[in-house]
């Protein structure tokens, strides 16, 4: 029973990121407007990674003074924490480059397909995937069909980039629940946004016009999309994969296109069908699905 009571507590954590997540799209959208992607991006990770540096300082100086300070990472673990990093930015930066030859609704539907990509990757992993979690995630994918206005079609590049994205997507969410059992979460939340942001402004450097003006209109949107939606978001990602499997932490993130139609209807204005109210409620019921009959289990080894 305690058990099942803290899965619900980090099911509810995810589930809170992908509130945030999704009312991000409007602070996301707005600040396109005045910088190019890579250079929102460096902005808004490192702007997160640097918020939350103060909390892990106070952390481990705090446990080094109680005399509860963990055991040292092994190896693999150091290499691992960059890696999620480049992860991330790989993902974020195919989504972007996609989005430049396709719609926003294919791009939305084909990034959402993450959820079916997740219990795929954990079939390799060794994963057992209860049948309430494929069913789960096929009402996910279903909703978001609906979601994104019907807008799927013929394959193109922007198709096939957005997709390589949410195998991105997939693989992080793998990756964190990997690292999660082996290294605090705000260190791996640190470390892997300031890699994204460091990558994504060698990348603005590069390809990007940055212009002080641009920096300025952009700062409000910035301070929401960095401290809000990448340092508190992310970090309740990586706390609650802690006790949810991959599997069901996908559906459960996934919700952040329901809450990026909210979130469109009620700041920007956006329409809103009853299409797409139906897909909000398919995504939803597969959520409800995803977390019947307890936690998924793993096959080998158990948590180190």
């Amino acid at each position: 029973m305690r058990e099942d009571r803290k899965s619900l507590h980090h099911s509810l954590l995810l589930l809170l990121a992908a509130v945030i997540w999704g009312f991000a799209f409007v602070a996301q959208r707005a600040g396109m407007e005045h910088v190019g992607p890579f250079a929102f991006n460096a902005l808004r990770f490192l702007l997160g990674s640097l918020s939350l540096l103060p909390f892990l300082l106070f952390r481990r100086r705090r446990a080094r003074r109680n005399g509860s300070a963990r055991h040292a990472a092994d190896r693999s673990t150091w290499v691992a924490l960059p890696l999620v990093g480049v992860v991330l930015f790989g993902a974020a930066t195919l989504q972007q480059w996609g989005l430049l030859y396709t719609t926003a609704g294919k791009a939305g539907f084909i990034t959402g397909l993450y959820v079916l990509i997740v219990p795929i990757l954990g079939l390799f992993l060794g994963q057992r995937v209860r049948r309430t979690v494929w069913v789960g995630a096929a009402a996910a994918v279903g909703g978001l069909y609906l979601l994104t206005g019907l807008e799927v079609g013929r394959v193109g590049l922007g198709d096939g980039l957005i997709l390589a994205g949410a195998v991105g997507w997939a693989v992080h969410v793998q990756f964190v629940g990997w690292l999660v059992r082996r290294i605090d979460p705000l260190r791996i939340a640190v470390i892997q946004t300031a890699v994204c942001g460091l990558l994504s402004l060698a990348a603005a450097l590069a390809t990007e016009t940055i212009t002080l003006v641009g920096l300025r209109a952009v700062v409000p949107a910035v301070l929401f999309a960095g401290i809000v939606s990448v340092g508190i978001a992310y970090t309740l990602q990586i706390v609650g994969q802690r006790e949810v499997d991959p599997s069901r932490a996908g559906i459960l993130v996934s919700l952040e296109a329901v809450f990026a139609v909210l979130g469109g209807w009620a700041i920007l204005g956006e329409r809103v069908t009853g299409v797409m109210l139906i897909g909000c409620a398919l995504m939803l019921a597969g959520m409800v699905l995803a977390q019947l009959r307890g936690r998924t289990r793993l096959r080998g080894p158990a948590r180190s």
